[in-house]
């Protein structure tokens, strides 16, 4: 992943981690990132509603820096650069699926949770990874014995990452940004309530600045 991107990704802090059913929710729900001051988004391959979703975004504000998440195989990656994403974010690392990204010049921030699985990240080339499911793979103290070790590895956190929590994260030295649903709660996308997203990304802003 390029040094600008990276750069991009610890200027927001918080990387809302998007799950959309239904394309129409795309562009209102950029409209209230854009306009409170979080012009960034993960939308995850867990809905057929993704891609399409990442096109209307990236058609209506080009500026906004979008990745794909729940990326598991090169035919998501596909579909998520045809889309316009700028990045895929994995679960897991695969090895196969890094490859492929590599192949086609797509970075990826794979997930990972334990040693084996960094050094595995850094035999293929990749020093920025994602530590997941935070919070349930020991939290902060796991991030810190993580990076101990690894003096050239930086995390991003996702998984249980709250605004009680998010700053205690963002303290910690090579920790670049956080992923987080609890400013896009699927609940408030399904009602379309684009105010309190908006209240509530305005805050997650506030917090971390």
């Amino acid at each position: 992943m390029s040094q600008e991107l990276i750069s991009a990704l610890k200027s927001f802090k918080v990387i809302p981690v998007i799950q959309l059913d239904d394309p129409a929710q795309a562009v209102p729900l950029a409209k209230a990132l854009v306009e409170n001051g979080l012009p960034v988004a993960e939308v995850t391959f867990r809905t057929e509603a993704a891609a399409e979703a990442i096109r209307l975004m990236r058609e209506a504000y080009p500026e906004m820096c979008i990745g794909a998440g729940t990326v598991l195989n090169a035919e998501q990656v596909d579909k998520a650069k045809a889309a316009g994403a700028e990045f895929v974010v994995a679960p897991g690392l695969n090895p196969t699926t890094v490859k492929y990204c590599q192949e086609v010049g797509m970075p990826i921030v794979p997930g990972v949770n334990n040693p084996s699985q960094i050094e595995l990240g850094l035999e293929l080339g990749l020093t920025f990874m994602k530590f997941f499911p935070a919070e349930a793979s020991g939290g902060i103290s796991m991030v810190k014995s993580l990076l101990a070790p690894y003096v050239n590895v930086s995390l991003m956190p996702t998984g249980g990452i709250s605004k009680g929590n998010v700053s205690d994260y963002l303290g910690i030295d090579r920790v670049i940004c956080c992923g987080g649903t609890w400013m896009v709660a699927p609940k408030l996308i399904a009602e379309g309530n684009w105010d309190e997203i908006g209240r509530l990304v305005r805050e997650a802003v506030e917090h971390v600045a």
